[in-house]
Formats: structure tokens, sequence, C-alpha cells
């Protein structure tokens, strides 16, 4: 049988072909098939974060293909070793699926890793994991990176006159996942995949592509760490949001400019986006960073473009850390897994 299903192929058979698909990485000396990876890590010093997605809450089989889900899985972990001015060296990625799901799906899954990490993170492996099974499926990522002798770039650095930097867009992701449920209300007019295919190729493409199969500026991380980012986080949940929680933890007052939020958003807003899918609409996977004043990164890094978003401000004595929006402070609101965001 050439795509049975994982219960008729058994778990030896569907690593057999699962596992060769994956990228082996370039600091990897074992590998999968033993009881653990051993990854050379030279700094001795590493970087280690995870994430899970899940279907329902995070993805669902009728929009996102499983080469998709490979990819995203990879580009929102990896960018949060970006963000710590670190350079992605492997993956560890457990995957859980019911018994009825195709052999080819799992192929398709290893595909979409490997394409993504060749995109994004070249160099990188994926040295282990464990497969099981779930009613719903359900993904979990650990990644891990290298600071290459770096200070690791944290939350907390930013100071007063500081600039702050976005790479990447803002508000494409959230106007693309608005597009997918406004066509889930109407998906008895035609098949769902269909439908999501569809939107992929149109107009609309773009932003679809953003919230399915996103591709991070993980390159530029370890960039901006070398140029002296004081402070860096990837912008997963909105920037109001996540610019509430580098003002909180540097203890100082985000300035942004409307202005600047607008064309960094510029491609949501062509598609008929709000300013509020840019500010509070999440999944953007840009990094956003405080720079010294002085210094100004080149218009582009790793391919995504550079946009000045405001200043770093002290605090007036008493005066709560927040973030502010042409002056007027702005509600630290974004996406939240346990409450709903409209946008």
């Amino acid at each position: 049988m050439d795509d049975p299903t994982l219960h008729e192929a058994g778990e030896l058979e569907a690593l057999r072909r699962f596992l060769p698909l994956l990228p082996a990485g370039d600091v990897t000396e074992v590998g999968p098939g033993d009881d653990a990876a051993v990854v050379r890590a030279a700094d001795g010093r590493f970087v280690v974060t995870t994430d899970t997605m899940l279907e329902g809450a995070d993805f669902r089989l009728g929009w996102s293909s499983w080469h998709d889900l490979g990819w995203k899985a990879v580009a929102t972990n990896l960018i949060d070793v970006a963000a710590m001015g670190a350079r992605p060296t492997s993956l560890v990625v457990a995957l859980a699926v019911a018994p009825s799901t195709r052999v080819s799906a799992l192929e398709d899954f290893a595909r979409g890793l490997a394409d993504a990490i060749a995109a994004m993170a070249p160099g990188c492996g994926v040295v282990g994991g464990d497969l099981g099974t779930a009613r719903h499926a359900t993904i979990a990522v650990t990644a891990f990176g290298d600071l290459e002798g770096r200070p690791p770039v944290l939350r907390s650095g930013a100071r007063a006159g500081d600039a702050v930097w976005c790479v990447g867009g803002l508000g494409l992701a959230a106007t693309g996942l608005r597009l997918l449920f406004a066509q889930a209300q109407d998906e008895a007019a035609e098949p769902v995949r269909a439908a999501t295919e569809r939107l992929r190729a149109g107009d609309h493409g773009r932003a679809v592509a953003a919230q399915l199969a996103p591709v991070s500026p993980v390159a530029a991380g370890t960039l901006l760490a070398d140029l002296g980012a004081t402070a860096m986080l990837d912008v997963s949940d909105g920037l109001a949001l996540d610019g509430a929680r580098v003002a909180r933890a540097s203890g100082v007052r985000i300035a942004f400019d409307r202005a600047a939020v607008e064309t960094a958003a510029q491609d949501a807003m062509a598609l008929g986006a709000s300013l509020e899918a840019a500010l509070h609409g999440g999944e953007d996977h840009a990094l956003l960073c405080a720079l010294p004043a002085g210094i100004t990164p080149p218009a582009e890094l790793a391919g995504h473009p550079v946009h000045r978003l405001g200043t770093v401000e002290s605090l007036a004595e008493g005066e709560p850390p927040h973030v502010t929006l042409d002056g007027a402070p702005l509600e630290p609101r974004g996406w939240d897994p346990y409450r709903a965001v409209e946008l």
C-alpha cells in the first residue's frame, strides 16, 4: 500500500519514511535513532524555547495543509530563538495525530519542516522528537540556538533615548485570519480546502499565506544583536501587547508613532485592514527591537523591511511602564489564547 494510515503502517514504518526527509543540521553529533540527540554548543551556552500548536485553537486542518503546519511550526519557534540574538541550531518535534492519518501527511509535514528551515535557518536540524496519537492533532516543538559568544538580547535592556524598530510587516497575518473566518462562514457554498486555495491564489494570497505559512525574519536576530540591540522580542501577540512587555521589563515608556505603524502595516491596510490588526492582531512574527540612538539598520534585513516605529522614553516619578500611540496611552491588548480578539 503506497499511502497507508499510521494505524496500518505502524510507528517503525512511519519513522522509516519520515526521518530521511528531515535536515540533520550542522551541529548534530547524534541525531534521531538513540534515546536522545547530541548537539554541539561551541559557545558553552544555548538558547532554548518551546511552543505548542493545537488543532482547533491554533490551526484547522481544513485551512492548513500538513506542509503548512510543518512550515509554521518552524517559523514560530525559530523567531523566538532569533529574538534572543542567537542562531538557531536544532529542533525537537513531537507530533500527535489520529491513527487514521495517512503516512503521506506525515511526509508532507516533514517536508514543511525541511523547507522552512532551508528558507529561514539553513544549517539548523531536526534532531529528534516523538510520534503519538491524539483525537485532535497536536504539534510541540522545542528549538535551540547558539549565542556564538554574544550576550543574550533581553526584553529588559531598553533605555531612554533608544529608537524602536521593527523588522517585518504588521497586521497581515491577522488580516489573513479574518479572511479565513469570513470564508468559513460561507463554507456551505464551497468546500473549505478549495475555498482556501482560491483565497491563496487571489489578491489576498499574501495575507492568507502570512497566517498559514509565515516567513519570519529569523536571520535578522543575530544581525540586530551585532548592531547593538538593547532589547528584542518576537511580535507574536500584537504590537501593543508585546511592546508593553518590553516597557514593563525595561521600566520605560515605549512611544509609538501612528504614521510609522501604518507604514509598517501598509500591506495589510491595502487589503482593507484597520490599524487594529497591526496593533492588536498578533501572529506577525516580526522582530521588535530597541537600538541606541545613532544606530540605523539597513532598510531591509534578511529579506524583510525595516521600519522605525518610535522611541524609548523615561518615566516620570511614580509613572508605571506603558506604551503610547502619538502620545496617548495605548491599551496593551492583543492575541490571548484564552480570549477572543476582534479584528
